[in-house]
């Protein structure tokens, strides 16, 4: 595999669906729309990306987004840290955002210290259930596993919406700028 140079048409991957206003259950509608968007793939000839926009009044919102794309392009890590690099502080533009730093040196040592020896003990630990599990254990039947058949079942997914006043509020708290095209 490698990298090919193409020319992306952004009319590809910004979808405007077409809804009816006066749909009964606006919300339901949403959700059975994220479901079925996680049901189709991405076409692999275009770039791994889609966004789309639902003009469709719910209880939360005025309107909904939908950004999907494929695995490939990150996890969440990664995607976290390019909408970070993409905001910016207003004192500096120039430079990256940061989070305020603890000045009390002592105490964060012997936190740190706590913390560190917790995390060694606790890898030890998950470490050694790991090897009884794959050797003799079997694995806890949970909500989360995965069971035979659940390839084919309908998938859903919990929307939250945020107020864009938040995202201001936050912003302005950070001192920062978000994407200074879209909020002022």
């Amino acid at each position: 595999m490698k990298w090919i140079p193409i020319h992306a048409n952004i009319d590809d991957h910004v979808i405007v669906a077409e809804l009816n206003p006066n749909i009964k259950s606006p919300d339901k509608f949403i959700g059975d729309y994220i479901s079925n968007l996680s049901r189709s793939s991405i076409e692999s000839i275009k770039p791994l990306w889609d966004f789309h926009i639902l003009n469709l009044k719910t209880s939360e919102a005025e309107g909904t987004g939908v950004f999907r794309c494929h695995h490939s392009l990150g996890d969440g890590i990664s995607l976290m840290n390019l909408l970070l690099a993409s905001a910016h502080k207003v004192s500096d533009p120039e430079a990256l955002p940061t989070l305020p730093e603890n000045n009390k040196l002592g105490v964060a040592k012997v936190a740190s210290l706590w913390s560190t020896l917790g995390f060694l003990w606790n890898s030890c630990v998950a470490f050694f259930l790991l090897m009884c599990t794959a050797v003799f254990l079997e694995d806890t039947q949970t909500p989360m596993k995965r069971s035979k058949g659940v390839d084919h079942r309908t998938r859903r997914y919990v929307v939250r919406s945020v107020s864009l006043n938040d995202i201001k509020l936050v912003k302005r708290a950070m001192n920062v700028v978000i994407f200074s095209l879209f909020i002022k």
